[in-house]
C-alpha cells in the first residue's frame, strides 16, 4: 500500500448512536444504520485505511508514515447499538474502530452509575466483548461532564475512574480520551496527561495533522442529517463544509471562558 506523507491531513469521524429509531435526545448526532453502511461502502471503494484513534496518534507523534489514505471512525458515549448495529457494519468491511466509552453511563454500571444516559447503553461484557474484538475502548469520563467547568478535585476524579473502570473491565491500558461535549482547556489537557491519558480528542471539525496538540486532537463531526453528497465533500477534504461549525465553536468557547472566570470569582469573593 503506498504511504503518504506526514505532512497530508487525516479525517477522524466522529460518530454517536447508530439506530434507525433513535432517541429524542440522542437523534441529532445519531446516523441511521443505511447511512453508516453506506459511508463504510464509501471509504472502501475509495481505498481508505482504517486505524485505532490511538494507532493514528502514535504515528502522528512520532513522525511514521501513514497509508496514503488513512481514516479514523471513532464513536462517542458507549450507546448498546454499537454491539449490535454499527459493530458489525464496520467488521464486514474490514475497518476498526474507537468507541470513547461514559463508564458511568454504563447500562450495568451499579453502584458507580453517574450521570443522565441518553439512551441504551453498552454493558460491561459486550465493553469487554467487543476490546476482546479489536475494538479499541477509549474513556470519554465517568459522567459526561463538562469538564471545563468542573473544580480541579472533580475534574481529576472524572479522569481517573472513568479510565480504571475500563482497565478493570478491558484489561489492558486505557491510554485515549475524548472530552465530552468536546470542551477543554490547557487546564482540562494538563489533568488529562497526569490522569496517565497520551492522547486525546476535541470536535474543532478540522482534519488532524502531525503538527498538532495530541491532547487536541481534531474530529470531523458526522450527524444524522449528512448525506451521501455531504459524506463525500467531508472526505474531500472540503474547507469551506464545516465553516459555520467552527464559528459557532469559536464563539461558544469565548462564551464558556466567561463563565469558568464568573465560577473563579465565586469561589474568591
Amino acid at each position: 500500500m503506498n504511504e503518504g506523507s506526514m505532512n497530508e491531513s487525516i479525517p477522524i469521524l466522529m460518530y454517536h448512536s447508530v439506530s434507525e429509531d433513535p432517541t429524542a435526545a440522542t437523534r441529532r448526532l445519531s446516523v441511521d444504520p443505511g447511512s453508516l453502511d453506506r459511508q463504510v461502502t464509501f471509504l472502501a471503494q475509495n481505498g481508505y485505511t482504517g486505524m485505532t484513534f490511538s494507532h493514528l496518534a502514535d504515528a502522528l507523534a512520532k513522525d511514521l508514515p501513514l497509508p496514503e489514505k488513512t481514516v479514523v471512525l471513532t464513536f462517542d458515549d458507549g450507546y448498546a447499538d454499537f454491539a449490535h448495529v454499527a459493530w458489525p457494519i464496520l467488521r464486514c468491511h474490514g475497518f476498526p474502530a474507537t468507541v470513547f466509552v461514559t463508564s458511568g453511563w454504563i447500562d450495568d454500571a451499579g453502584s458507580n452509575a453517574a450521570g443522565h444516559p441518553l439512551g441504551p447503553m453498552l454493558n460491561w461484557a459486550q465493553v469487554r466483548e467487543l476490546a476482546g474484538a479489536g475494538v479499541e475502548i477509549g474513556a470519554h469520563s465517568h459522567s459526561h461532564a463538562q469538564l471545563d467547568q468542573c473544580a480541579d478535585a472533580a475534574l481529576c476524579e472524572e479522569l481517573r475512574i472513568g479510565r480504571i473502570l475500563l482497565e478493570d473491565c478491558v484489561g489492558t491500558p486505557v491510554r485515549s480520551l475524548a472530552y465530552p461535549f468536546g470542551y477543554s482547556t490547557p487546564r482540562v489537557r494538563v489533568a488529562a496527561r497526569a490522569a496517565g491519558y497520551r492522547c486525546a480528542a476535541s470536535v474543532r471539525n478540522i482534519r488532524a495533522t502531525a503538527s498538532g496538540d495530541p491532547f487536541m486532537i481534531p474530529r470531523l463531526t458526522i450527524r444524522r442529517s449528512t448525506d451521501d453528497n455531504d459524506f463525500a465533500s467531508i472526505m474531500s477534504g472540503d474547507k469551506q463544509f464545516y465553516l459555520r461549525d467552527r464559528v459557532l465553536t469559536a464563539g461558544y468557547a469565548t462564551v464558556r471562558g466567561a463563565r469558568r472566570a464568573g465560577k473563579r470569582v465565586a469561589r474568591h469573593g
